[in-house]
């Protein structure tokens, strides 16, 4: 017990001093630490972040005992009737409410009302209408919250960051609209919010999945479509501009995850859309998706918001993008199946797709893109060929291109024995000549060209003479029929001494097509090579074959070379099938027509045999006994079906001039020309020809020109559709300003064997019907006599016998001859036909009219003009001051009334045209 006071002593004083309590031991440990700003600073930062994952801040105003905070509640703030209740309020009143609510809860302003505010967003997008927009009551909800934080943002009272990162944590209900109109009205823009997602794979896919649904609603006829195109112009703009920016004019701070989330959506929305148009697309929501989408191409929705480099950028990368989508088709599937793939069996939006790429690119850029890529990368055949189609019908600039193109690719397959460079040659060309000859040459023309000469490509080297059989030898397991026809009726100029590659060749080709039931000495004299259409029976091609002999014959008077060389070099099919087909009992009519003088003609030339002659005349005679007394001689009843193929055609022509009244769709005219030239070779009931009849001369009879009906109505037809379609695009432009559609339609009609009943035609009209045109005839056919003489290389020479009897005339020249000056009724129609002519000529070619004139319009229309107005007007001889006008005018022309006596003396007075007919060429 004696130890038991010291132990306390000491315990309570003793040696060591007596025992501290903890305020003395915690107050003399904080004197002895040093002050750490960064420590305070973290440690205020650790409460907050506690205090912001662990509170509601919109619960916290509701607990404040003040009566005025609570009326700060934010959900009543926002209804629509507690909206107007509180329209008088001052916003300052509820900054100052936040303040006080922020310095009581020991948090900053900015946090606390940035919070108060994501909760309140979310509570307005909650049971949406509409899986991206919102109702009108939402949007008059979200306003009012609006107004109140861009007063908060104006005062510093309001923290983006925080707002951003509150905002995402409810993004499953979160509205498309909604997030825009936080960037339309500069709350949050559209960067800060998607660059705050703290997951980029979450945050693309939700932005995917919201823009599919948005691209649904782009329609004109929807009420909300005027929101739908700004938002998604915008969410573009944002997109393309970030993911297409150079890097090195990129903000020195910006990060690197909005570029990456960027081109990742557009990737994604790209590769969506050519999921769906690759399944076979119909009308659905995916499809309507897709349309939409396909609208951000245009440059309506791009041009003037986007810099012109990172637009260039994302138009390249997407047309790469499509170029090598799912490159699973090999080429052989490429060889097979690219008939398929020409510009009129392709969906339209692909297309569309291929049209707004271009144009913004460029034919120029576009071709070399294509030419990288292909060298560079696995491609889809598919969309490289459909693209290219597309390429040279919509952008006729392109077409030169390509054959360049091919050219240096065929030039380097030779050089270097490269198999990559003669494949894409050879498939590139086969595409082109599926649109028809407005765009490229028939292949049977480009073959012949290519190898049918001393200069050809293969000519350089034995070398390069086995690596081109040795290649069409490899292709004949793959290639159509018509190929190997062309191969084996033009083949290669080869050497003697190598001769025995080409009968080999032909040999394999041979096979090859009895294999496939094609037999090379059933082939239709004037098959189409070229076109995608199957091989037809003999029986059937044979009747065809007749029936353009008989046109030709009309035409020249002579038996066509095709012909001739039929009976000589494929006696088989002339004596089997072309022959039976020609002498078809009839009743032979009265008056001889030219299927009588084409037989006759044939018989003095030894080319029908004597026996199957008699044998047809007796089965005429015996057809005659046997006639109804009520029938007509040479008459044959046509099927009901002919028509469908005129109706088709007839609805092309139709959606054709539908398109001139809408100046945006003049990007789309050429791809409508190239329908109307597919439906152009049904209507007529034969194939396009081999390019032999461009070459030789065409012969009319002026006095008495006769055309076949069905070749009559077709070319009624689509002069009609000229005139009327010149009548309509007038009404909107002027000729300069007009998009090419004139000079295609003239060419898709040059390219088919219908041009000698195009002139024969003018011929009956002109010539014989003219002072009866109407005043929309005159002006439409003036122009396409302008038309006519640009496409003059196309065109052969005519031999209107009466008329030239010196020789052959132009066709500009063979059109000035149609016009007489016989009668008064006469004079006036050359009067009218000239002045339109020739005021449409200056009008459509003003920067380059002196050219215009030489080349499209005959000199003698030009002395014809001058002739009758010095004739007609006596003004016109007395010496008057020209007229300094700029340029003439065709808009009272086509006015319904076109006062022809003022146009034509306004032409006379034009200072310019007046220069011109100073030159040697135009005196009279």
């Amino acid at each position: 017990m004696s130890g038991s006071p010291a132990r306390g002593a000491a315990f309570r004083g003793g040696p060591l001093g007596p025992r501290k309590s903890w305020t003395e031991l915690l107050a003399g440990r904080v004197k002895k630490q040093k002050y750490n700003p960064e420590r305070e600073r973290k440690l205020k930062d650790s409460a907050l972040q506690l205090l912001r994952y662990h509170q509601n801040m919109n619960d916290l105003l509701l607990e404040v005992e003040d009566p005025q905070c609570k009326k700060l509640c934010l959900s009543k703030l926002i209804d629509c009737d507690s909206a107007s209740a509180y329209s008088d309020r001052s916003s300052s009143f509820i900054g100052s409410a936040f303040r006080d609510q922020a310095l009581r809860l020991g948090v900053p302003v900015g946090l606390l009302s940035a919070r108060v505010f994501a909760c309140s967003v979310q509570q307005v997008c909650m049971e949406p209408s509409h899986p991206v927009l919102l109702s009108s009551e939402q949007r008059k909800k979200l306003s009012s919250l609006l107004e109140i934080a861009q007063h908060l943002l104006a005062h510093n009272m309001f923290s983006r960051l925080t707002f951003c990162q509150e905002l995402w944590k409810a993004q499953n209900s979160l509205l498309l609209e909604a997030v825009w109109c936080l960037h339309m009205h500069s709350v949050v823009s559209l960067q800060e919010l998607l660059q705050s997602h703290p997951d980029t794979q979450t945050m693309t896919m939700w932005l995917f999945r919201n823009l599919c649904i948005l691209c649904e609603q782009i329609d004109a006829s929807s009420p909300s479509s005027d929101t739908t195109n700004t938002m998604l112009s915008g969410f573009v703009e944002l997109l393309v501009s970030r993911g297409f920016q150079e890097s090195w004019n990129r903000r020195p701070m910006e990060p690197e995850k909005m570029p990456q989330v960027a081109t990742d959506v557009l990737q994604r929305m790209l590769t969506f859309a050519l999921d769906t148009l690759d399944a076979d697309p119909q009308v659905t929501s995916a499809y309507q998706a897709v349309r939409g989408w396909c609208s951000v191409y245009s440059g309506h929705v791009c041009c003037g918001m986007i810099a012109v480099d990172s637009l260039k950028r994302f138009f390249s990368h997407t047309l790469t993008q499509i170029l090598i989508y799912k490159p699973v088709l090999k080429v052989a599937d490429a060889i097979q199946m690219q008939k398929e793939w020409s510009f009129a069996k392709t969906c339209h939006l692909l297309t569309t797709l291929y049209c707004r790429v271009f144009v913004t690119l460029g034919p120029e850029e576009s071709v070399g893109r294509l030419q990288e890529v292909l060298e560079m990368e696995e491609v889809n055949w598919k969309h490289v060929l459909s693209c290219l189609s597309t390429l040279v019908v919509c952008f006729p600039e392109a077409q030169q291109l390509v054959k360049d193109w091919v050219a240096s690719l065929m030039t380097r397959a030779f050089e270097s024995c490269h198999l990559d460079s003669m494949v894409t040659a050879f498939l590139i060309v086969r595409q082109a000549t599926l649109e028809g000859p407005f765009v490229f040459p028939s292949y049977a023309d480009w073959f012949k060209e290519s190898f049918g000469s001393s200069l050809g490509y293969h000519s350089c080297s034995k070398k390069a003479l086995v690596f081109l059989f040795k290649f069409l030898s490899d292709l004949v397991p793959w290639e159509p029929p018509r190929y190997m026809q062309v191969h084996i009726f033009h083949p290669p100029l080869v050497p003697s001494k190598y001769h025995s590659l080409l009968t080999d060749y032909i040999s394999l080709a041979k096979t090859r097509l009895v294999d496939l039931k094609v037999s090379v000495e059933n082939m239709g004299l004037y098959e189409d090579l070229s076109s995608s259409r199957d091989i037809a029976e003999p029986q059937s091609q044979a009747i065809q074959d007749v029936e353009k002999a008989i046109v030709v014959f009309e035409q020249t008077g002579k038996i066509p070379m095709p012909v001739m060389e039929a009976s000589i070099f494929r006696r088989p099919y002339f004596l089997s099938h072309f022959l039976p087909a020609l002498l078809t009992p009839r009743v032979l009519p009265e008056v001889p027509d030219s299927r009588v003088a084409f037989i006759e003609t044939l018989k003095r030339a030894d080319k029908i045999p004597s026996s199957l002659y008699n044998a047809y005349c007796q089965a005429c005679a015996t057809a005659e006994e046997k006639q109804p007394k009520n029938a007509t001689p040479g008459k044959k009843t046509k099927p009901d079906c002919a028509e469908q193929p005129l109706g088709l055609l007839s609805a092309a022509l139709e959606e054709l001039r539908a398109l001139m009244t809408d100046p945006t769709q003049y990007d789309v005219i050429s791809a409508q020309v190239a329908v109307i030239s597919e439906r152009l070779n049904a209507a007529l009931g034969h194939n396009n020809d081999d390019g032999s009849l461009r070459r030789s001369k065409i012969q009319l009879s002026v006095l008495t020109p006769t055309l076949q009906r069905q070749d009559q109505t077709v070319v009624d037809l689509l002069l009609t559709a000229f005139c009327q379609n010149l009548m309509v695009a007038s009404s909107f432009v002027s000729p300069e300003r007009q998009s090419p559609w004139a000079v295609l339609f003239v060419r898709t009609l040059c390219g088919h064997m219908l041009i000698p009943a195009v002139l024969t035609r003018l011929c009956q009209l002109l010539y014989h019907q003219g002072p009866s045109l109407s005043t929309p005839h005159v002006l439409g056919l003036a122009a396409l006599a302008v038309h006519l003489g640009e496409c003059g290389s196309m065109l052969p020479e005519v031999d209107p016998g009466i008329l030239a009897p010196a020789g052959s005339l132009c066709v500009p020249e063979f059109l000035n001859s149609l016009l007489t000056c016989r009668t008064r009724e006469s004079l006036l129609f050359c009067m009218k036909f000239c002045t339109a002519a020739i005021s449409y000529c200056l009008c459509k070619f003003s920067a380059q009219p002196h050219v215009a004139l030489h080349n499209y319009l005959s000199p003698g229309l030009i002395k014809r003009f001058q002739f009758i107005v010095l004739r007609v007007f006596s003004e016109t001889r007395a010496p008057c001051p020209p007229e300094h006008t700029a340029s003439l005018s065709w808009r009272p022309l086509y006015l319904p009334s076109a006062d022809w006596q003022s146009a034509a003396l306004s032409l006379w007075a034009w200072n310019s045209f007046q220069e011109m007919l100073k030159e040697k060429e135009f005196y009279i």
